[in-house]
Order: C-alpha cells, then structure tokens, then sequence
C-alpha cells in the first residue's frame, strides 16, 4: 500500500510538518500554558477524552473487521492537526488558543496516545504494537525541539519554517489523491460503507462535540469555533505515518484505509464548517476580551 518511495516521502512530509510546529513554538508558549491552564484542560480533555471515546463507539457499533477497528481508534487518538489552525484562521476563530491547543495535544500525545489506545484496544481485545508507535512518536519530537531551535534563532526563519509546515499539511491531502487512491482504486470500491462511515463521522462528531462543550463553559464565539475545528481535526499525516512504520503487507492496507480517508473528506467537511462559521460571524465577535482563551 506504500512502497519504500512513498515512505521515504512521507516520513520527509512529516519531519517537515512538525519542523513547522515546533517553529510555531517559544518557551514563552509553554510558561503561558502553564498561567492558563484552562486552555490546556479543553485541548487534553477535546483531543484524548472525546475523540478516542467517539472512535471507540464507532469501532464498537460499525460492522467492520478488526484492521478497521484499529484504523478507526489510531485516527481518534491523534493529537490535533496543524491545518486546523489554518481553519481557525479563516473562520475568524481563536488562533491563539487553536495553537495552544494543537501544542499541547501534540506534546502530551507522547505519553496520551499509547496510554488511550492500549486502553480503548484492550476494551476491544485488539492487538497493537505499542512499543513502536511510542518510537515513533518520540523520533517525532525532535523535528519539533528543531523548530523551536529555529525560531529561538531567528524569528524570520521560524515563520517561515512554520508556514512551510502548515502548507506541507494541505500539499499531503494532494499526495493522498494522485499518488494513494489510484493505486488501491480497487480496494476503495470494494471497501464498505461502514468504513466510509467511520472515517468522515469521526470528523464531524468530533466538531458537533467540540462546538457543544465549548456552548456548555459558556466560551466567546470565536473560541467555541475554534474548539470545535481543533476537536474534529486530528493529524491525519501522523496516522498514516504511525501505520505505515508499524504495520506491513496487506494489514497495514487495511488499518490505513481510515486515516486515508478520514485525511481526505476531513478538508472537505472542515471547508463547509468554515464557510457555515464565517456566515455567522458578527462584527461584535472581533474583539476578544483580554485574557479570554
């Protein structure tokens, strides 16, 4: 399903999207994080409490094989993505708290993620290699310590890096269409709805629950938006990169399928989320109150 040339891109795609996140980042981000804890308690409790239980019912109540299951929890328990700051940004949201929140979510995935699957995968009496998806996501933590270096150094070069890393997320979508889909066309049409089900409806609880438990602490607008966007959006390329160093041979094409798709329809539903939120801004939504997350 991905050959040694496509691996060797995506792990170059990957390495180049958290050089971009952790040149997003200064010890400042973390000393803030620290005096607003609250935005850290909505990104832990969005990303590792909601979306692996919504992955968790889906996987329970789809008819699908075991492969699936896998797929459906490993893009569950996926810290959030960097284009959901991108989405953040054009639905007039809080971008500030989207990249706190993707950070953190992205920094505790260390411990979270393996915690999380080994406990939603035991609920389900799934086997998954831990110990190598750990690996990875340590290995993923040095491009990160990278772009902080980067930035420290020189806050042109950070910005740039940073953009880079944040294009490089969207230029992955477009390398899923032309190099992924034509060569497993066969295995997508022969792939059953529930699949499809899983792979899109995980985006969109996601956003429904996002939007719901913001509206419920009663937050600002912008922020119960930008909670919504950084619930729904996991890190698609991760998923796929996790898989794809950790499974092999006709099961890593089956756990794969989810992220794959989910990676692809997720644009198209955050897209419409986008516009809907645009729509409903107004003028008085603007301006944040000081120290409003």
């Amino acid at each position: 399903m991905v050959g040694p040339l496509e691996q060797a891109i995506l792990a170059l795609m990957i390495f180049v999207i958290m050089l971009g996140m952790g040149a997003s980042l200064t010890p400042r981000d973390f000393a803030l994080a620290l005096k607003r804890p609250y935005g850290l308690i909505i990104g832990v409790a969005s990303q590792y409490g909601f979306m692996p239980f919504i992955a968790f019912l889906l996987a329970i109540s789809l008819p699908v094989p075991d492969s699936i299951k896998i797929g459906i929890l490993i893009m569950g328990c996926m810290p959030g993505g960097t284009t959901s700051n991108i989405f953040t940004y054009f639905s007039k949201g809080n971008l500030a708290l989207s990249v706190l929140m993707t950070v953190n979510s992205t920094v505790f995935g260390v411990v979270l993620i393996p915690l999380v699957l080994v406990l939603y995968a035991g609920a389900l009496d799934l086997q998954i290699p831990r110990e190598n998806i750990i690996a990875t996501l340590v290995l993923l933590l040095v491009p990160v310590a990278i772009g902080m270096g980067l930035r420290k150094l020189n806050a042109n070069t950070g910005a740039v890096t940073e953009f880079l890393g944040s294009l490089l997320a969207i230029i992955f979508i477009l390398f899923l269409i032309v190099s992924w889909i034509p060569r497993n066309w066969d295995f997508l049409m022969t792939t059953s709805w529930a699949t499809y089900f899983g792979a899109i409806a995980l985006g969109l609880f996601g956003f429904a629950i996002g939007y719901g438990f913001a509206s419920l602490l009663k937050l600002h607008p912008r922020s119960a938006r930008t909670i919504a966007l950084e619930t729904g959006i996991q890190n698609g390329p991760l998923a796929i990169a996790i898989i794809a160093f950790t499974f092999s041979g006709t099961e890593a094409q089956a756990v794969m399928a989810v992220p794959a798709l989910y990676s692809l329809f997720i644009v198209l539903s955050s897209t419409m989320l986008t516009f809907w939120f645009r729509r409903i801004n107004s003028a008085g939504e603007q301006k944040l109150p000081d120290g409003l997350l």
